[in-house]
């Protein structure tokens, strides 16, 4: 990565933010998140502030103010830094880098989808969507209603790994060669590789959450 875009790329970022109103407000952002990581980084090596100041020449006056975000330092600090605690200089940048995701969706507004097996009377909502952040993983939480009997149950099979809790209802659930019985308050966790479904209704109507995880390679 080169360092010299970093600055410039992160300034990009923080005018697009509408909670920033100035150039003062975005650098002072910036300088606090290069403090914290300075500092978590130098408690991780359990050293003090003086013994850092010995190793970087830095004065201790210095390196608190850095480490508090009450100055911005420099590339070639930040690089003697980076040298005494044995982390690449793009380390300090990372929490502000980093985009976390929220979705709020209110209640009665989850996307119906049509989902293999999907019949009257099985409905399935999609209640949100976040693409793969930084760990790669891609999450679907769906809100799956059951209110008819079937004659035929729909059997999924997919990557990735599925939590299903009961909200209401009774439903025998079949996971590969074993049925589980799930009552309300019930969770159930499981590979969602090996073949699922609802084999028997035994209570309606049936509601359950159903939250899907599975590596982005796999979506």
């Amino acid at each position: 990565m080169n360092i010299e875009k970093i600055l410039p790329e992160m300034a990009v970022k923080l005018s697009q933010d509408p909670h920033r109103t100035s150039t003062q407000d975005r650098e002072k952002v910036l300088e606090i998140a290069i403090g914290r990581e300075v500092r978590a980084f130098r408690k991780q090596k359990e050293i003090t502030v003086a013994e850092l100041s010995s190793q970087t020449g830095l004065s201790i006056g210095m390196l608190s103010k850095i480490e508090n975000g009450n100055t911005s330092p420099s590339l070639s600090t930040l690089q003697t830094l980076a040298n005494a605690l044995s982390v690449p200089l793009t380390s300090f940048f990372r929490r502000f880098e980093e985009q976390r995701a929220a979705v709020h969706t209110r209640s009665g507004e989850g996307v119906e989808l049509e989902r293999d097996g999907t019949r009257a009377g099985h409905q399935y909502n999609l209640l949100g969507h976040i693409g793969a952040n930084t760990s790669g993983v891609i999450v679907e939480p769906y809100l799956i209603t059951l209110s008819k009997e079937s004659d035929v149950f729909p059997v999924f099979q997919h990557g990735g790994i599925e939590t299903i809790y009961m909200l209401e209802g009774k439903v025998d659930y079949r996971h590969g060669d074993e049925v589980h019985a799930l009552l309300p308050g019930d969770t159930l966790f499981f590979d969602a590789d090996a073949p699922h479904g609802p084999e028997r209704l035994v209570e309606l109507p049936a509601r359950y959450l159903s939250i899907i995880s599975y590596p982005q390679s796999l979506g």
